[in-house]
């Protein structure tokens, strides 16, 4: 029998590397990201190191991606029962900045990344039909507005969109959900935080204070859990009140 796993996107820093941490005293992982360096740091951090993989791959290169993925489970010999993708960029460009690229970079990432793995893995060529549970960690601004967010909204927004239909048409073998973050401290956000007017500005808005990656593992971990066994195509947003926070 071929030994399972959980597949982590964005493991490298922040929230993935969170839910990395906390989900490996569960399960056996496969951290992915760009930086191999980054990964092994993330590793080093996990309960049992020895009983997880890497995956250093760029999610950008959408092109090679279900190649790569593919051969990396036969290499291994394994199965992926579980994926949460974590992997993102913040994509923050005003209107008249942003092109092309910037925009298919976002999306190749944020969105495309994501389905191309889910297809790899809900195949019964390919991994055995073994894939039971999904989560895509989206964003609160998925359902919300913001100047300069209109890339990285419309590629969460999509997320979204693409999990609700996924959640039907892989019923009942696999769940997926989404989990939708509000403002946190995190290496992606750093830019934001330096500004202390808007950071003080942010903190005001959550009713209960920014938050902490840690919050969107413990969601990650239920979500995956038994406990959830009857929740699929759901937004579960962890934001701290912010998004019904009309006084600010």
């Amino acid at each position: 029998m071929n030994k399972e796993y959980l597949l982590i996107t964005g493991a490298s820093s922040g929230i993935g590397r969170q839910c990395a941490i906390q989900l490996s005293k569960q399960y056996n992982l496969i951290l992915c990201a760009r930086r191999y360096d980054k990964l092994e740091e993330t590793k080093s951090m996990c309960k049992n190191p020895q009983n997880h993989l890497i995956f250093s791959y760029d999610l950008s290169d959408t092109e090679n991606l279900e190649t790569s993925l593919i051969d990396f489970i036969k290499i291994n010999d394994i199965v992926i029962t579980k994926f949460l993708h974590s992997a993102g960029t913040i994509g923050l460009q005003s209107l008249k900045l942003v092109d092309s690229d910037f925009m298919l970079n976002c999306l190749k990432i944020n969105l495309v990344s994501a389905e191309l793995i889910v297809k790899v893995l809900s195949s019964k060529r390919y991994n055995q039909s073994a894939l039971d549970s999904v989560v895509f960690i989206s964003s609160n601004i998925s359902n919300m507005g913001a100047k300069g967010f209109s890339t990285y909204s419309a590629s969460k927004a999509g997320l979204d969109g693409m999990m609700r239909s996924l959640a039907i048409e892989l019923a009942p073998k696999v769940r997926i959900n989404s989990i939708l973050p509000g403002g946190m401290k995190t290496e992606m956000t750093k830019d934001i935080d330096a500004n202390e007017e808007v950071s003080k500005r942010l903190e005001s808005s959550f009713p209960l204070g920014q938050g902490k990656p840690q919050y969107i593992a413990d969601a990650a971990e239920f979500l995956f859990s038994d406990k959830a066994s009857w929740i699929t195509g759901q937004q579960l947003t962890v934001d701290g009140g912010r998004t019904i926070n009309i006084s600010s």
